[in-house]
């Protein structure tokens, strides 16, 4: 086909890309044995890019396959590794696998971190170098798996050794009885039931709230399998004993201070990787199975293209379940082993708070031999092989002359609360003392949207006001007495 009729037939094709990608994406494959193939490929590649990355991040697998053909056909080698790189962990195994295939075909040579699994080859093409075979380190079945507890912990665990006792110690009645805690999505009868919250930087967080049957196995799981299995040292989030102010007060003072995040944190983690922790404390089989489903949730989504509502297989770790935090904690232990020892080796302090990862650096010495965008690269690779993705736009290089802040806490010469938001909550107290308290409830409540007549608004303000007060003398002991007592003084004459 000469390329002018290939174009005139792709122009109308690309006025509605997100309906026609698949007929875009065919067009090209049936002409990439000729030279106008990279001619159309450039013409369409600008008005795909936003499609194909949108669907790549579609829940529905068959929407992300759709997505790597068109990346195969029209995305540049560089462009293509980026997107490439993690999809080669997806928690579908269909998209894994075609990711793969896909590196394969495209012959990337994009540096990575040696895979582990192989012995390093003579041949630097060969499987285990310095090359993409890096990116799939730690997804075999046997491979790649954390000792989580030594012997001791384990012999502390229930002993579960198949289906029946599992049964027994959650005090089921039968099978039935367990799939029914496993039903997928937050319709009636389902096990979890969604709503969303504002997250603080904008939008809104999906929160999947399982309902109380299966709440109260995940307290069981979380009391009796989960909280006796230790967490790394680095780890500060969701840890009895530690917060945010434990992870900022590793880096105060520091000379420079590096900052990521991880990207969708919780969905990272699949049922695969949870049967495989589970796996790793002893359980096997249906135990680990069953285990990891009640742990993980599978969503019922629309598919992108028809009415037809479908189950996301696998389930992920939800944001609402007591068991994610002590499970995303346990999923990281070996990528904050691996991050600590890169800290050491810079000769930098390393924390994690949940997804936020923080280097700081407080040594002369340290600081002169430091390469940035080296360590960046280490931290990017070490979350890929690990089964994680940074969050590149939120990086940050902060050095004392700017405002160190680490989990909202500054931390240039010791931990404090941003000025501003110190300067806001003074002149909230302040208000309250001049105008009432009732009057800076209603002010307070239609701020966030809340209804300002509402029954229990007073004290539901004071809840909010003690709470933040509380936070300051956690992080500042002798401001948040001082704001607890200017409460004290103000609520002592109301009561009888």
């Amino acid at each position: 086909m000469l390329l002018a009729n290939l174009i005139l037939e792709l122009r109308p094709l690309l006025a509605d890309p997100q309906a026609n990608l698949p007929q875009i994406t065919a067009k090209l494959r049936e002409q990439e044995d000729f030279a106008e193939y990279e001619v159309a490929r450039h013409y369409v590649a600008k008005k795909l890019e936003p499609t194909i990355r949108a669907w790549l991040d579609d829940p529905d697998p068959r929407v992300r396959l759709e997505a790597i053909a068109a990346v195969r056909r029209t995305f540049s080698k560089p462009a293509a590794a980026k997107v490439l790189r993690h999809l080669v962990k997806d928690a579908h195994l269909r998209v894994r696998g075609v990711a793969r295939e896909v590196v394969f075909e495209l012959g990337l040579d994009d540096v990575a971190l040696r895979d582990t699994t192989f012995r390093v080859p003579r041949n630097p093409a060969g499987g285990g170098g310095w090359n993409p075979s890096g990116w799939h380190f730690g997804t075999g079945s046997h491979r790649g798996h954390p000792r989580l507890a030594p012997e001791a912990v384990r012999a502390g665990l229930p002993d579960l050794p198949d289906l029946p006792a599992l049964l027994r110690w959650l005090s089921l009645d039968d099978e039935a009885a367990l799939r029914r805690l496993m039903r997928p999505g937050s319709a009636a009868g389902a096990a979890y039931v969604d709503f969303e919250v504002p997250k603080k930087s904008g939008g809104t967080r999906l929160i999947s709230a399982p309902r109380a049957p299966l709440r109260a196995v995940q307290r069981k799981l979380l009391a009796d399998i989960l909280a006796p299995v230790p967490c790394h040292d680095a780890a500060h989030g969701f840890v009895p004993g530690r917060s945010t102010v434990t992870h900022a007060a590793q880096h105060v003072g520091a000379k420079l201070l590096l900052q990521t995040d991880i990207r969708d944190f919780f969905p990272s983690i699949h049922f695969w990787r949870v049967r495989g922790l589970f796996f790793t404390l002893g359980y096997r089989g249906d135990v680990a199975r069953a285990l990891a489903a009640l742990c993980t949730r599978r969503p019922v989504i629309a598919a992108t293209r028809t009415d037809e509502r479908r189950v996301v297989w696998p389930g992920v770790l939800p944001q609402g379940a007591p068991t994610s935090p002590a499970l995303s904690n346990l999923a990281c232990r070996r990528l904050d082993a691996r991050l600590s020892g890169l800290a050491a080796r810079l000769g930098a302090r390393y924390s994690r708070y949940a997804d936020d990862l923080s280097l700081s650096f407080h040594d002369d010495e340290a600081l002169a031999k430091l390469d940035v965008g080296r360590a960046f690269w280490w931290i990017d690779q070490i979350l890929q092989q690990e089964g994680f993705a940074e969050h590149p736009k939120k990086r940050r290089i902060l050095r004392p002359h700017r405002r160190q802040q680490v989990t909202g806490i500054v931390v240039n010469e010791h931990l404090a609360i941003p000025r501003d938001e110190r300067r806001r909550f003074r002149a909230m107290l302040h208000n309250c003392r001049a105008h009432g308290l009732d009057s800076q409830a209603k002010v307070w409540a239609q701020a966030r949207g809340h209804d300002p007549e509402h029954e229990g608004l007073r004290a539901d303000f004071l809840a909010y006001l003690r709470g933040y007060a509380a936070y300051g003398a956690m992080v500042q002991p002798k401001l948040g007495a001082r704001w607890l007592a200017e409460l004290d003084a103000m609520v002592q004459p109301d009561t009888p």
